[in-house]
């Protein structure tokens, strides 16, 4: 009997996937990976077992999410198509990695997840795998399976007495993680619906978020975010904190049509609390320190980087040198930025810092100024002389 290692979630796909391999023959054991998506893994655990699974792997992996993924999607600005933060993007390639040692350390004969052959998650699941275990067997049942609708995957699940969260009449594809949440199918699936209030879980209607807008500062130390308000803070309680309060504001949600990597657009929703204060604060906090070139060229990483990660590459040559740039690019980014939380609204009202590239007496119109305007009429000949004939 082969021997295969499964990403499982508990959720509905996974569900179907361990007695369907059982009944293809398979020794499936199955890996749970804690990355801040909240539940009782106990009783996933028990579930996965019921369900015919061999043996259960629950690990903790928020920490690592947060510290070695996160924090350097944060450093670099990594927002796909100007938008989304990649919170469970980056969760992808961290599961798979532990999966692969698991699988290692089992001597298992396959690896298998429960993406769709739509999906940008089977990319980003199989390239780990091909990278870092190429003598084994990829499975995707998704991919192959019986089933043409998630109702069918229901019906099964049902058959093979089996409990799912997801009804008929609740259909959405959900991913959480310690720093956001994507949301998917039912009603989304058309782009002119709006989103009903009840998918939302981690932040607060705009319209009900309070009528005093809500003031924060986030110390930054070389692009890593460290303090709220003066106070230290470890990561994962930092972006956990972050999300308590952006979500009381409804910060952070994302109504986006994307472009998957497979070549279709897709309607995604996410929630973002912590990502959107962090990123609004750090990029306006690197306005402040770096110059003009580094900062234009940046953006250009930046979304190279974003694409890298949507796209399955973390483990990569390129992304490791990204990451140097990024690295020595932040050096002076250390400061502190004031934001305002208001209905939806993150909005950046201060920010300082000793490195600070801003110079008042040459910025201002008042008695400090010390900018000398003669020097202009010779800037503005030279700047025209290339055009002129």
């Amino acid at each position: 009997m082969k021997k295969v290692v499964l990403a499982y979630s508990g959720g509905l796909d996974t569900s179907c996937i361990i007695p369907w391999l059982k009944n293809k023959g398979y020794n499936t054991i199955a890996v749970i990976g804690n990355v801040g998506q909240g539940g009782d893994f106990k009783k996933v655990e028990k579930k996965a077992l019921k369900s015919g699974a061999s043996k259960v792997y629950c690990l903790d992996l928020q920490k690592e999410l947060i510290e070695d993924y996160i924090l350097l999607a944060l450093k670099a600005g990594a927002l796909y198509e100007g938008k989304y933060n990649l919170a469970c993007a980056l969760s992808r390639p961290l599961i798979a990695k532990h999966q692969v040692k698991i699988a290692k350390k089992e001597k298992a004969d396959a690896l298998a997840h429960g993406c769709t052959g739509k999906g940008n998650d089977q990319v980003r699941f199989e390239t780990t795998f091909r990278l870092m275990a190429p003598e084994m067997e990829i499975i995707a049942p998704v991919r192959t399976w019986e089933f043409k609708t998630r109702e069918e995957e229901m019906d099964y699940a049902k058959k093979m007495g089996i409990s799912v969260n997801v009804t008929k009449k609740n259909p959405y594809s959900i991913d959480t993680n310690a720093y956001g949440r994507a949301i998917e199918c039912g009603v989304l699936e058309n782009p002119w619906t709006e989103p009903p209030e009840n998918i939302y879980a981690m932040t607060q209607s705009p319209l009900k978020a309070p009528n005093k807008a809500t003031y924060i500062e986030i110390t930054f130390d070389k692009g890593i975010p460290k303090k709220i308000n003066g106070t230290p803070y470890k990561p994962v309680s930092l972006i956990k904190k972050l999300n308590e309060i952006g979500g009381k504001n409804g910060i952070g949600r994302v109504d986006m049509i994307e472009n998957r990597l497979v070549g279709i657009k897709s309607r995604e929703i996410y929630e973002n609390p912590a990502g959107t204060i962090l990123h609004t604060a750090l990029s306006d906090l690197e306005s402040l320190v770096l110059d003009r070139e580094t900062m234009r060229y940046k953006t250009q990483a930046s979304q190279k980087y974003a694409e890298l990660i949507y796209n399955g590459l973390w483990f990569t040559p390129l992304k490791e040198q990204l990451d140097s740039y990024f690295n020595k690019a932040h050096v002076f980014t250390t400061g502190v930025v004031r934001l305002k939380l208001y209905k939806g609204n993150c909005t950046v009202v201060g920010r300082k810092s000793k490195h600070s590239r801003y110079k008042e007496e040459l910025a201002t119109y008042g008695e400090k100024d010390t900018f000398d305007q003669k020097l202009a009429e010779g800037f503005n000949h030279l700047w025209s002389l290339p055009f002129s004939k």
